[in-house]
């Protein structure tokens, strides 16, 4: 399986970066893409909660815990260390067209900064390393695409034309 492409959504806290992904996957999921997403927490989660079945297999030590459905799978694995991006590319278990990350702003992977005026005029990433703009205000002299922040259509456009191109998607004509 080789590794899809990648596309990092950032933006400061509490900016819209989750309600963007909502429309953008929906959008890409209509064109007829795979897409996977990976969110990013430095502060760490737990998706599980105390005293069901899957919690106390981890409590009792075990490193690997999966929970298996009719319809899905969650694996939920303990790392020594955080695992870079790369790493958890390498270890996706699905074929998918794309792969969205929500974070990873520090990342080497291409980006798409949501920005909103109420939470300032500042971007967060070098504009090297932007592929587009979703916002509510202007950007003069910032030389990337910007898109407004319901512009999910927009963006989807310039993932197919920047990222997904022709030939390396299952895109449904």
């Amino acid at each position: 399986m080789t590794v899809p492409p990648v596309v990092s959504v950032v933006g400061y806290s509490n900016v819209g970066k989750t309600t963007l992904l909502e429309k953008l996957i929906a959008e890409l999921k209509r064109r007829g893409y795979r897409v996977a997403t990976i969110k990013h927490d430095r502060h760490g989660f737990d998706i599980d909660r105390p005293g069901k079945d899957t919690w106390r297999h981890a409590q009792a030590g075990s490193d690997l815990v999966v929970i298996a459905a009719p319809d899905r799978v969650a694996m939920i694995a303990r790392t020594p260390e955080e695992l870079s991006l790369d790493e958890i590319l390498a270890r996706l278990p699905v074929d998918v067209d794309i792969v969205l990350t929500e974070g990873y702003k520090q990342g080497d992977k291409p980006k798409i900064e949501v920005s909103r005026a109420a939470c300032g005029q500042r971007l967060l990433t070098p504009e090297n390393e932007l592929l587009g703009l979703a916002t509510d205000q202007r950007f003069p002299g910032v030389e990337v695409p910007q898109y407004g922040l319901d512009d999910a259509a927009g963006l989807a456009d310039l993932l197919e034309r920047r990222v997904l191109g022709a030939s390396s998607h299952s895109h449904i004509p």
